[in-house]
């Protein structure tokens, strides 16, 4: 109530003319897309959203057929995230279930199902991947399915993880180049896992161990941390050594991750997605802004439709900063703050109910070039003498 009309005596009211909390959503939804001939469709409908929370157990109603329960075992062999499964129906040959995939932008199918995630299941998938379907079956052309990904990626303020065509490491680079978008992370090659049903190891794509692996470091580390040079689980080997140094270089220098092994187990190796704009070449860089613009617009829907006061303003800008000392102290950026630019709000605007809030922050980068200078000094034999003068 406003203390407008006429009372004799005191009253009190509680005032929510404050500071609002700037929270980050959760960033380990993996989200997966692919088919399940067998699955039961009462479970998992085609297009629909799926939530399997952190319980593989639901899986088992996908089936053995196509390619969802295989890329479930494989996010899983990483850690149990939130995972939303969307089931797309196949078609009669491959270029009909690519289309399928493909979907409708206004019927919201295929990978456009993505976006019903968070009415649907309450949550978005920030970590998308669609092993089996993403690699392209000729390097020198895009998966058409990776091509469509990509706008709605955008519109989640997600990334995706893709699979390269796992044949040599300059097809890799050569098809890297056609995708150019900071969201995608091209993976290659391939993964050997062991098929209990053959009991042999099987080539499966590395697409949906990575978007695991990730979905692990954000909740072991944070989001703003890489995946790189982070274990992978479930795996026996690779359909392409990749040896560390010059071939890894190649490769990463080229926005392709991939997998190597130093002895210690295979890992992830690579920070950069397929952009093409340097300042956005780390994938973890781009989550990270991602993350903290997506937090700062849900927080800030509070104020709208409040009037226009000294107060009011003050309340923004502290919550604005309060939240960017916060990251910084957590080390999610390396500093940040928020402010209003009096050459952004011409009085026009303001009184047409306008106001323009400045904001900079810097995500940390990933420490991808650890160098040393390595010198001699003689004089370490000084030493060397020394000590066997004293004890002589």
């Amino acid at each position: 109530m406003a203390f407008t009309s006429f009372h004799h005596g005191t009253r009190l009211q509680e005032s929510n003319e404050t500071p609002v909390l700037v929270q980050v959503s959760q960033s380990a939804v993996v989200g997966l897309i692919g088919t399940a001939p067998d699955a039961d469709a009462s479970v998992f409908p085609a297009n629909t959203p799926v939530l399997l929370s952190g319980n593989s157990a639901l899986a088992a109603l996908l089936g053995d057929g196509g390619t969802l329960k295989d890329a479930v075992d494989d996010v899983f062999d990483q850690i149990a995230p939130y995972t939303i499964i969307i089931r797309v129906e196949e078609g009669v040959d491959e270029a009909a279930t690519l289309t399928n995939l493909v979907g409708d932008a206004a019927a919201l199918t295929g990978v456009h199902a993505l976006k019903k995630s968070l009415p649907v299941v309450g949550m978005k998938p920030r970590l998308i991947a669609l092993p089996g379907l993403s690699a392209p079956s000729d390097a020198s052309v895009l998966n058409p399915v990776v091509a469509e990904l990509t706008g709605v990626l955008a519109d989640l303020g997600a990334v995706a993880f893709v699979d390269g065509p796992d044949t040599t490491d300059a097809e890799a680079v050569t098809y890297q180049a056609l995708i150019g978008s900071d969201r995608i992370y091209l993976v290659d090659p391939k993964v050997q896992v062991w098929d209990s049903e053959t009991d042999a190891y099987v080539a499966r794509p590395a697409s949906a161990r990575f978007a695991g692996v990730q979905a692990r470091v954000d909740t072991e580390r944070g989001f703003w941390h890489s995946l790189s040079n982070k274990a992978i689980n479930g795996i026996g080997g690779v359909s392409r050594a990749v040896t560390y140094g010059a071939q890894a270089n190649y490769l990463n220098e080229n926005n392709v991750g991939t997998i190597i092994n130093l002895g210690s187990g295979f890992m992830t190796w690579g920070n950069r997605g397929c952009g093409t704009e340097s300042l956005w070449a780390f994938l973890s860089v781009r989550r990270t802004a991602d993350f903290i613009n997506e937090a700062m617009e849900k927080a800030y829907l509070e104020f709208v439709d409040k009037p226009f006061s000294s107060a009011n303003l003050k309340f923004m800008l502290e919550s604005g900063n309060g939240a960017m000392r916060s990251f910084k102290a957590q080390g999610v950026i390396l500093g940040g703050k928020v402010w209003i630019d009096e050459r952004q709000n011409d009085p026009t605007d303001i009184a047409a109910g306008k106001i323009t809030l400045s904001m900079e922050f810097e995500p940390p980068a990933p420490m991808e070039d650890i160098r040393f200078i390595a010198h001699r000094n003689i004089d370490y034999y000084l030493e060397l003498t020394k000590a066997a003068l004293q004890a002589a």
